[in-house]
């Protein structure tokens, strides 16, 4: 009698386990059902019997009803989204392949949950598409020189169209242009003229400075004839200077005529053309030799 009445408080103990077993498993998986852990950079859209709350929930632990709410969870950071090449014709008629990449992020999780089936995809097809009419407007060689103006303006433009659905763009960057292989040989040749150009005009402006400032040197040497003995002597000594063989030495014009009129010889300076033309005489190439 005694040894059933153990039996069955023991049978009734593990029971009463087993029942304390299975309601903290029921809790814990209610708990995990109720509770949900936000982190930081994340919101939760609660929508309670299909209806969307009026604000969004987190960071932290919030409590939501199973079989009544349903959450969503929005990313606050800021992605980033690639376009791929596109194929655009610009102004002056020449095609090209632009690719380029878009950083935005979520600023009202509501809007970009209710506003859009997804943000993410439609905002890639805005910029796509806006990426192609931007490019359109513009001419080859704008768009080479002048792309932060017109990442500006797709930034404007991309960003008319994203701000309804809670999404702020916040930067937008032609990533590649691809041009075709002979669009490339004509531009290098472009370039190579434009080089050569370039340099034949700093060459005459060198030139024509050059030639300037000869003419002042030579305005002062004349001024001033000892600078011209001076300017022989340092030429003199930078010849002197290097090995070589060659003598240089100058003779004065002065010399010459002096020593041309000491032989009796005349001075080729002193003739002077006759006031007549007529009495011009035409001497003979081989004289007579009289005897």
């Amino acid at each position: 009698m005694l040894g059933g009445k153990i039996l069955l408080a023991t049978a009734s103990a593990g029971i009463a386990v087993l029942v304390i077993i299975v309601l903290i498993v029921i809790v814990l998986i209610l708990l995990k059902a109720c509770l949900v852990v936000v982190r930081e950079y994340e919101r939760v859209v609660l929508f309670r019997f299909g209806r969307v709350m009026s604000y969004a929930k987190g960071p932290g632990l919030i409590v939501r009803f199973p079989a009544i709410d349903k959450i969503t969870r929005v990313n606050l950071r800021v992605e980033v989204v690639d376009i791929p090449p596109q194929a655009v014709i610009t102004s002056d008629n020449v095609t090209v392949q632009v690719d380029a990449v878009v950083y935005f992020q979520v600023i009202d999780p509501i809007r970009a949950t209710i506003g859009v089936d997804s943000f993410r995809i439609a905002c890639q097809r805005v910029a796509m598409t806006g990426l192609r009419s931007i490019i359109g407007r513009h001419e080859l060689d704008n768009i080479l020189a002048h792309r932060d103006s017109i990442n500006d303006e797709l930034k404007t433009k991309i960003a008319q169209s994203t701000s309804s659905w809670g999404v702020q763009v916040h930067q937008i960057e032609i990533r590649d242009i691809t041009l075709s292989p002979e669009l490339l040989r004509a531009m290098a040749r472009q370039a190579e003229a434009e080089r050569e150009r370039r340099a034949k005009v700093i060459s005459a402006r060198g030139e024509l400075e050059a030639s300037k400032e000869l003419a002042e040197a030579a305005q002062k040497l004349y001024a001033s004839p000892g600078a011209l003995q001076l300017r022989t002597l340092q030429t003199l000594t930078e010849v002197a200077a290097e090995h070589n063989s060659t003598l240089v030495l100058p003779i004065p014009i002065e010399l010459l005529g002096s020593m041309n009129q000491g032989q009796g010889l005349p001075h080729l300076a002193s003739q002077t053309a006759p006031d007549n033309p007529d009495q011009l005489q035409i001497m003979p190439e081989n004289p007579p030799i009289q005897d």
